[in-house]
């Protein structure tokens, strides 16, 4: 571990063509990993945190709508979904009557615009992988763009660094595996680099709002914007109450260094800390990942930083090749976007409903997505028509990957309004007009159908 791992690296990014503060971002990570540091937020450190509701906020309604005038919106949308077995921009997946998140999201912001009198422009953080396929899906939308702004902009890559020496790993099987995104917090780096910071600032936007793409809850509300905008506060994240099952992510507390708040995430807990992480009564929040900017706040730190944040390093270790555990371990160095929140002095948090937190992560999650559970009117904002949300827990083996999910609900998602939860194990396909009510399970046989119109209740409902 020498500097000639540093110069190996730099070479390596200068030579991509990858911008200059983001190698600047790099190099401060690299320095970090060089020390030692594992970026690990010990419990002994931290205190829980309260926060007020949006629920108990007063908004007018014209100062919802003048802060929506001066804000834009930033979806993050470079991943791919590999998890789920894509090989292409995850927000391009049907999510109900043909529409893909992509659609969802652009109809809502054009909806808001003619609502509210607002420009609202949208604006992408693509990656090099999303980038063609989001814009050919964009494209028919010709109303969609803003003059003088871009509908994207990309984010940066880093190279992977072996883990025993730090220096770039070498992977001729395939190039494109020696590379990685420095995860979301790369997003105030990016908007810096590419000069979209600036765009904004001086097209008159005050604000930006930040969410991922996945989310389909996260739109930018106007009472939340006139909420973000009465308190002065240079940023801000949404959170909610944690449930059972966020036992295991991220969540917010209190620094007790300096009474900074924090976003711990499970990979910056030590193993003894794991108790607490787990512990809802203790920590109740965690983030949403919808966050709101003061642009002006974010050039300023940017630029009395050198376009260095300094955000908190989250080191990743993988394999190179991350389907193949037999390849070369590396170091994958990562910061979140929410973690900004302990950078500016004066940031807040407000607690909002679930309905703004939609994220689909699995198939599980895509399931509820597509049933009855949600109702989508005139503005694509998604209604929870059910009280809860149902639990989902299909059979990794058979409905994981899209294309096999999509193959065992042909007919699309059964009725789910009146669930509780869903359990199903084995290889079952769903007809048509299926309900499922209360807590049911299906253990199916090989290639076992649900025939059409089929009730499916548990022994109490």
């Amino acid at each position: 571990m020498t500097a000639a791992g540093l110069d190996a690296a730099r070479a390596k990014m200068q030579a991509e063509g990858v911008d200059e503060n983001a190698i600047r971002t790099f190099a401060h990570y690299y320095g970090l990993l060089e020390n030692g540091e594992t970026g690990m937020i010990p419990e002994s450190t931290i205190e829980p945190v309260g926060m007020e509701s949006l629920g108990d906020v007063e908004v007018e309604d014209e100062a919802a709508s003048a802060a929506l005038r001066t804000t834009a919106v930033i979806k993050l949308n470079g991943g791919l979904g590999t998890s789920m077995g894509m090989d292409r921009a995850k927000s391009l997946l049907c999510v109900r009557r043909g529409l893909s998140f992509l659609d969802v999201i652009a109809r809502q912001v054009l909806h808001l615009r003619e609502q509210h009198g607002a420009p609202l422009p949208l604006i992408l953080m693509n990656s090099f992988r999303t980038s063609a396929d989001t814009m050919a899906a964009l494209a028919r939308y010709e109303d969609l763009p803003v003059a003088g702004l871009p509908l994207e902009f990309l984010q940066n890559k880093e190279p992977k660094l072996l883990v025993d020496d730090l220096t770039p790993v070498e992977w001729p099987a395939d190039p494109t595996l020696e590379w990685c995104p420095p995860g979301h917090g790369d997003i105030y780096t990016a908007m810096r680099g590419t000069g979209l910071l600036d765009q904004l600032l001086a097209a008159g936007y005050e604000r930006v709002f930040i969410s991922n793409s996945d989310n389909l809850g996260a739109t930018p509300d106007p009472k939340v914007a006139g909420w973000f905008a009465g308190t002065g506060a240079p940023f801000a994240i949404e959170a909610v109450r944690r449930t059972p099952s966020d036992r295991k992510g991220g969540h917010f507390a209190r620094r007790r260094a300096d009474d900074r708040l924090v976003l711990r995430e499970t990979a910056q807990t030590l193993d003894e800390d794991k108790a607490a992480l787990a512990d809802l009564e203790r920590h109740r929040y965690c983030s949403t990942n919808n966050i709101w900017v003061d642009l002006r706040a974010l050039k300023a730190v940017l630029d009395e930083r050198d376009g260095v944040l300094g955000l908190p390093m989250i080191r990743n270790e993988k394999n190179v090749d991350p389907a193949d555990k037999s390849t070369p371990k590396v170091v994958q160095v990562e910061s979140a976007m929410g973690a900004a929140i302990e950078v500016f002095e004066g940031a807040t948090l407000i607690e909002v409903g679930r309905d703004r937190f939609v994220p689909v992560k699995t198939t599980n999650d895509l399931l509820v997505l597509r049933s009855d559970v949600y109702a989508v009117g005139e503005d694509f904002v998604l209604d929870q028509v059910s009280d809860d949300l149902p639990f989902i827990d299909l059979d990794d083996d058979f409905y994981k990957l899209v294309e096999d999910f999509d193959s065992r609900f042909p007919e699309g998602a059964p009725s789910l309004v009146q669930a509780t939860a869903l359990r199903v194990q084995g290889d079952v396909t769903f007809g048509k007009g299926v309900e499922v009510v209360g807590d049911v399970t299906v253990a199916g046989e090989a290639g076992q159908r649900i025939e059409p119109g089929t009730v499916l209740k548990d022994a109490d409902a």
